[in-house]
């Protein structure tokens, strides 16, 4: 009797402690972004392995499902889009993507701007 006694004590103090983490676990706080096929499309763009269309169909892709989630592109996401969509011409959507990560992120106000100037013609 004393036995079962223990173990039912035993019991309650493993269940409480399951209740007090798993209430624990339930109020962690969501990511402020979304990563989503960002980091291999960088390394991807690096290594210099697939060409620019399919590196711009990857990250759409990816841009998809995280708004599809409701949630944010982490900071360089559309910098990184744009910088693609300028290589392959596409300057106008470069342009978008670019004002996008403005908008999103203004500490990269400068470095956007920078890109966004076109050269000069000669």
């Amino acid at each position: 009797m004393k036995h079962n006694r223990m173990m039912r004590g035993i019991y309650l103090q493993v269940t409480m402690a399951a209740v007090l983490l798993s209430g624990c676990a339930a109020n962690s706080p969501q990511p402020l972004y979304q990563w989503t096929g960002y980091q291999p499309a960088v390394y991807d763009y690096l290594k210099g392995e697939k060409a620019p269309p399919e590196q711009i169909e990857a990250l759409e892709k990816s841009l998809q499902v995280i708004r599809g989630k409701g949630h944010t592109p982490p900071p360089g996401f559309h910098a990184q889009l744009g910088m693609l969509f300028a290589s392959v011409g596409n300057d106008t959507q470069a342009m978008q993507e670019f004002e996008s990560e403005k908008q999103l992120f203004p500490e990269s106000t400068t470095y956007m701007d920078f890109l966004m100037k076109k050269p000069k013609q000669p």
